[in-house]
């Protein structure tokens, strides 16, 4: 774990004056008399309360009931009380509070693009009254507190509003991928034990109808305890409608009265439970409340991506992912638009991403990796023909780059000016433990330092801090946004993040500091590769290979050796043009040795046609893995393409493992 690394060399972007002087992060800094970001981490992970309760009235969080202590952590690191005695519910911070300001009530909230072109734009006033209306519709049909609600559903205005309104008469929101098929959604609902599903009868994707009603109804038949299913009329082809449980969206809701009241909540109460998938047994739920998860997204928002009231900002995710609540939270407690959109971003153009970016005004943009490599193939003509100059910020998440691609969107598309805010943590953190900002300088790949309030640090395998080398990303102080635990199952909790070391959160990334205090992030640390004692992060060796100019995709992964312990595998998703041979094949292993030294020589180059990932692009080596050598791959409901597992799979029996 603690090998020497070749980091990811020189500075390529320093803010200007007016970047730090007009960012949130300077005005915070100011209020409180903070001369530099290295003090604000200091004195933010020393005294977490203080930053805490500062950051609440920076963000001017809505509490009914104030709080009498931010932060008690008697019962230990993992499970501190935040808020104590405190009483809110977040929708009054996100939506309540701009509705009744009239400066704010016309205020654009959002911006909806469909796949057919189809564009709605809705104010805060507007989202306020349509969030009413769905708050009584469920009231009517008996929902109230405590009850958990699912959301399988486009990303569309009426998602947004499905959030906010099960937040409002304190339900607890059940984010589900809209890709997901009828076990994985079942088996969510049923752990949360929900009362009620809001779904659509389908939606478009490259043109075609995806249907989700069917899906829905499959799921639903296992579980007598949910009662209503609201169903938005998206494509407008026929479904199977239930009678007494089944209601159309556009006969329940618009009937409603626009005014409702807010739920009081205890600030410690859930708000939403996202499930994140792993590698065997059920999914886990991460429990999310109401002062915790949205405060924790607008403040990576706010000072990492620098969103203000003005911007307008854009993440390419799906409610079902953590970004997608994310996005809405942090956007509506700032004050602030965003974008959503459903179909793909290549469809029915390839420009359509950009042409999305150039006529919406869009200012913040995150991107996946996954999502660069497959825009270089077209070039650089898609961008060029629209005006992307509204744009301030690339943001990226799921998954370490790859130098080439990093500087394709950093140097050719966004002119060497336009910072790429690099953001990495999780489900459970409620947003991000590293992530860039406007103060602090870039180098390709990197994250400028750890986010305030994250007690970060990369310890080697003996628990000691670590510089310049590979080891574990770790942290080591409470913070607002850490759940509450997994839902019905806090032994595993305590299993997964505090087992290894003293009350020291072990988050299962692979991770450096350099001597210029950059970090990176080089896969899950269940991903390292280790050849003969020595480690090498998958992302090192996925470089090399997509430098080539056949290579569009890769993941590198370790399989056993009998002498070695392990040796590297390589699958390569090919650039259109490009066929496989064994001409190509050793190219490409000639180039890994090259590199990175004949001890990590690949045993083999696989060429597929898809590597298992993400809704938000991020690549399941674990899932790779266990394929090749037919293993159980664990939980793929979750995955954009399952099918890719199986054709691994095929590849790994033809092969012998």
């Amino acid at each position: 774990m603690s090998e020497q690394v070749n980091f990811g060399g020189d500075i390529v972007w320093r803010p200007s004056r007016d970047d730090i002087e007009g960012s949130n992060l300077w005005a915070f800094m100011r209020e409180h008399g903070i001369d530099s970001h290295e003090e604000l981490l200091q004195r933010s992970t020393t005294d977490v309360a203080w930053f805490t309760d500062a950051l609440f009235r920076f963000l001017d969080i809505r509490f009914s009931r104030p709080y009498t202590e931010v932060l008690d952590a008697s019962e230990g690191i993992a499970f501190p009380r935040w808020c104590v005695g405190g009483e809110m519910n977040i929708v009054e911070s996100c939506v309540d509070r701009w509705a009744a300001d009239p400066l704010h009530f016309e205020r654009t909230a959002l911006i909806w693009e469909g796949e057919e072109g189809t564009t709605r734009t809705m104010s805060y006033g507007a989202l306020a009254g349509e969030v009413n209306r769905c708050a009584n519709a469920l009231r009517a049909l008996g929902l109230g507190k405590g009850d958990a609600v699912g959301l399988f559903m486009p990303m569309t205005p009426e998602i947004v509003i499905a959030l906010f309104a099960i937040a409002k008469i304190g339900g607890i929101v059940l984010p589900l991928f809209s890709g997901y098929g009828a076990a994985a959604v079942a088996d969510r609902l049923a752990d949360a034990d929900a009362k009620a599903l809001f779904t659509a009868d389908g939606f478009f994707r490259r043109g075609n109808v995806i249907e989700m009603k069917s899906v829905a109804d499959e799921a639903v038949a296992s579980l007598p305890a949910l009662r209503h299913v609201i169903v938005l009329q998206r494509t407008g082809h026929g479904v199977d409608m239930t009678a007494g449980r089944d209601h159309w969206w556009h006969e329940l809701i618009p009937a409603q009265a626009p005014a409702a009241d807010t739920a009081e909540m205890s600030a410690e109460d859930v708000l939403m439970i996202i499930y994140t998938s792993g590698t065997t047994g059920r999914p886990k739920g991460a429990v999310h409340t109401h002062c915790g998860f949205p405060v924790k997204a607008a403040q990576d928002m706010a000072f990492g991506t620098d969103v203000h009231q003005r911007d307008i900002i854009y993440w390419m995710t799906d409610m079902g992912w953590m970004m997608g609540p994310w996005l809405v939270f942090g956007s509506t407690i700032l004050g602030a638009t965003f974008f959503i959109s459903d179909g793909a971003p290549d469809h029915p153009a390839v420009d359509r991403l950009w042409q999305q970016v150039a006529r919406h005004r869009i200012t913040v943009l995150g991107i996946s990796p996954t999502l660069v490599r497959s825009l270089m193939v077209h070039g650089l003509e898609p961008v060029r023909a629209h005006d992307i100059d509204a744009l301030r910020f690339f943001a990226s998440t799921s998954e370490p780059w790859n130098p080439e691609p990093w500087m394709w969107l950093f140097r050719d598309v966004g002119e060497s000016r336009r910072p790429i805010i690099n953001y990495s943590g999780g489900t459970e953190i409620s947003g991000g433990i590293l992530m860039g900002n406007p103060l602090l300088p870039l180098k390709p790949t990197a994250f400028s330092a750890a986010c305030p309030g994250i007690a970060a640090d990369v310890y080697d395998e003996d628990g000691r801090p670590l510089r310049n080398a590979v080891g574990e990303l770790v942290i080591t102080a409470p913070w607002i946004g850490m759940t509450r635990g997994f839902w019905r199952d806090n032994t595993r909790y305590l299993e997964t993040y505090w087992s290894r070391w003293e009350d020291v959160w072990v988050h299962g990334d692979f991770a450096a500091i350099d001597s210029d205090g950059l970090w990176y992030i080089l896969g899950r640390s269940d991903d390292t590769i280790k050849i003969a004692g020595k480690r090498v992060g998958p992302a090192e060796i996925e470089s090399v290979l997509v430098a080539h100019q056949a290579v569009n995709e890769a993941a590198a992964i370790a399989v056993p050796h009998d002498v070695k312990g392990s040796e590297v595998l390589c699958f390569c998703v090919l650039t259109p043009g490009f066929r496989e041979s064994e001409a190509l094949m050793a190219e490409l292993r000639d180039a890994v040795v090259h590199a990175l030294g004949k001890p990590l020589a690949p045993r083999a180059v696989v060429f597929v046609p898809d590597i298992p990932k993400t809704r938000n692009g991020k690549i399941m080596r674990r899932m790779v893995r266990s394929a090749w050598l037919g293993l159980d791959a664990g939980d793929t409901s979750g995955l954009l393409n399952p099918s890719a597992v199986e054709a691994i799979h095929e590849r790994g029996r033809e092969a012998g493992g």
